[in-house]
């Protein structure tokens, strides 16, 4: 029998019958191994960090653009280089069982951008700056900081070919660290240069390293003609002092392209960016020229990379657009995050500015009516749910607004009720404060009491 997408179908009617060993009927299914379910409160934690991101791209002209978790495969073979280590051993890549087609979970989003930018001639007005959100996927092998389904946030400025525009995206970001308090994060840079000079250059790193093949492991020799270049971002102790000594791509860079280097590291200077010049700076994919960056960090053991971006002037043309010039970079979520967790940096979780305590079932129509009206008014609220048999007792429903972490109670009492009012409990002064409200008055009291409370946690 026929199957499609891996499920049975009947030759008959065409319908899908499911097919699950008995054995498996009964075993807790659990996520695929690198691919992390986000629970709260830490989602909090993510949602955060989105919202300074939106915030800060909204103030520098960048607008959002979201692009589909699958692309064909050809994009990212085309774009990234057959012999990156992206394509030739890490992509989730697999067949259209329907048509046939080559299709690869997305394992970075620019190519992804690129494709979109061209495919809708977004650049047929001018330049645009864009930035995205969303999960990646790489078949590597789980560790801090690095799963197969991962996140990032990048940011890319099309259709501009100056330096001042990689350096705007520098400074974007380090922007963002400091609205973020990150500490410990230090900026690397390099230019790769054009692809004539990286030619120079590649020819006499080739010639230097034949002259090494004694020291270079077995990696390096298959890379030693294919792509030379990576072997400069070796791990391996034993090649360490080859690699320093190796013809710099810097010292092959034309006037045009020095004067280029300069102009980025003279906004830099001028902003107070700090940065080192690193030339065994080379990024993974091929798509890069001239200004390369990445933000690192020596907190986070091997994954010490959080950011890294640069020039890619080709990558249009590459995927069939019109020549144009652009520049990015891209964020890794879980990196960034673990670095301000490992600081003590990352903010508490925040409750519902009310929780509701209800006594009896027959107040649930008030309740519902009031708690409406505060959220109406933009203020956040939780509702006592029963537990199967009644309400449950005042200490329980006590016990779980103090857990909800809400910063006042509601309490809906029959004696309240009858006179209109509803009781007004802070959960966070220490003291147990409270004060009654009329029912209509109770968004303006609710509104007063939190300023009160903000202004006690703001002086103590």
């Amino acid at each position: 029998m026929p199957t499609r997408h891996g499920t049975a179908v009947t030759s008959e009617n065409d319908k899908p019958q499911t097919s699950v060993p008995k054995s498996a009927k009964s075993q807790a299914l659990t996520a695929v191994k690198g691919m992390n379910d986000l629970l709260p409160p830490t989602s909090a934690h993510w949602e955060w960090l989105e919202d300074k991101v939106r915030g800060l791209m909204a103030r520098h002209a960048y607008r959002n653009l979201r692009t589909p978790i699958v692309e064909p495969t050809a994009l990212f073979v085309r774009g990234l280089g057959e012999v990156t280590d992206i394509v030739e051993k890490e992509m989730y890549s697999f067949e259209d069982r329907l048509n046939g087609e080559q299709l690869t979970l997305r394992p970075e989003a620019t190519a992804g951008v690129v494709r979109a930018v061209v495919e809708h001639n977004m650049l047929y007005d001018g330049g645009k700056r864009l930035y995205y959100m969303g999960p990646m996927f790489r078949h590597e092998r789980p560790q801090r900081g690095r799963y197969r389904q991962f996140h990032q946030i990048g940011a890319e400025a099309l259709g501009f070919p100056g330096a001042e525009v990689d350096a705007e995206l520098i400074l974007l970001a380090a922007t963002l660290w400091q609205e973020l308090g990150l500490q410990d994060v230090r900026l690397e840079l390099n230019s790769l240069g054009q692809p004539s000079e990286r030619a120079a250059h590649r020819a006499a790193l080739i010639g230097y390293l034949e002259q090494h093949l004694e020291v270079l492991d077995e990696e390096a020799k298959r890379r030693l003609h294919s792509n030379p270049l990576r072997i400069l971002d070796t791990k391996n102790p034993a090649m360490q002092s080859v690699v320093e000594a190796a013809p710099k791509l810097i010292d092959f860079l034309g006037e045009a392209s020095l004067a280029h280097f300069n102009a980025v590291r003279a906004i830099l200077d001028a902003s107070g960016v700090s940065y080192r010049i690193n030339p065994r700076l080379v990024r993974g994919m091929d798509y890069y020229n001239l200004t390369v960056f990445e933000f690192v960090t020596d907190r986070l053991g091997s994954q010490g990379t959080i950011c890294g971006g640069g020039r890619y002037d080709y990558l249009i043309e590459q995927v069939g657009g019109k020549p144009a010039p652009a520049v990015g970079w891209a964020l890794g979520v879980e990196r960034v995050l673990e670095l301000l967790k490992e600081q003590g940096s990352l903010p508490d979780a925040v409750g519902p500015d009310v929780y509701a305590i209800v006594p009896d079932a027959s107040a649930l129509p008030v309740v519902f009516a009031t708690l409406q009206t505060l959220r109406t008014q933009g203020l956040s609220a939780q509702m006592h749910a029963s537990a199967g048999e009644g309400m449950g007792s005042m200490k329980s429903q006590f016990k779980k607004a103090d857990a909800s972490g809400a910063r006042l109670a509601l309490i809906f009492g029959g004696d309240e009720l009858a006179r209109g009012e509803v009781t007004v409990k802070s959960l966070r002064d220490g003291q147990g404060a409270q004060i009654s409200l009329p029912l209509s008055d109770v968004a303006v009291g609710v509104t007063h009491r939190l300023a009160q409370e903000n202004a006690r946690l703001q002086s103590a």
